[in-house]
């Protein structure tokens, strides 16, 4: 990922964020954030355990939780969609 694309999806996904009205939605563009800039710093953005939790949160019984852990994958595992889905 280049840092043109790293910086266009972080302003993207902070828009998004602020512009939300489901509560679940701006969650997923928080974990988004937190996933886009994991992979774009990789290991000197945060630790592995931290990056395991988050990847294991889309999995929880927590809505909220599961949200983020959901838009975190979505933003780690960025392949250069336009949109997030």
């Amino acid at each position: 990922m280049t840092e043109g694309t790293f910086k266009r999806e972080l302003g993207k996904a902070q828009t998004m964020q602020r512009l939300e009205a489901d509560p679940m939605k701006a969650a997923s563009w928080r974990g988004y954030q937190r996933g886009i800039r994991r992979a774009y710093h990789g290991a000197r953005f945060g630790t592995e355990e931290e990056h395991g939790r988050f990847m294991d949160a889309a999995a929880s019984a927590d809505e909220e939780r599961a949200a983020i852990g959901r838009g975190y994958r979505d933003g780690f595992t960025f392949n250069g969609k336009d949109s997030q889905e």
